[in-house]
């Protein structure tokens, strides 16, 4: 039996949004701080992209402990927030591996 896909919320994604997306993956305490003010966090898409940019800014950091294996993963999963951060600034609903199932198992998302 097939599984049904996800289908990405439908609303109006403005360009603010998109930009505090983009700036969440990229800088992970801008995501927090948009998480932290009422009128962004209302915002589905916002909120969807901060949500998971706090999760991986946090393991991200977890990684600086771990020598060289970490750094080595702390700069590709740098790398990897940059790409969701374009993708999420096009306009697009990003999923992380486990990560998104992680949120959306928590009700965070």
């Amino acid at each position: 039996m097939e599984e049904p896909k996800m289908v990405a919320p439908q609303m109006d994604i403005t360009d603010d949004d998109k930009l505090w997306a983009l700036l969440g993956w990229i800088i992970p305490l801008i995501a927090l701080i948009a998480l932290l003010m009422e009128e962004k966090k209302g915002r589905p898409f916002i909120k969807y992209n901060a949500m998971q940019a706090v999760i991986m800014g946090v393991i991200i950091i977890l990684l600086t402990f771990v020598p060289v294996i970490g750094w080595i993963l702390e700069i590709a999963l740098w790398v990897y927030a940059i790409v969701l951060g374009i993708q999420s600034y096009k306009g697009e609903w990003v999923t992380v591996p486990a990560l998104t199932d992680f949120c959306k198992g928590q009700g965070w998302i």
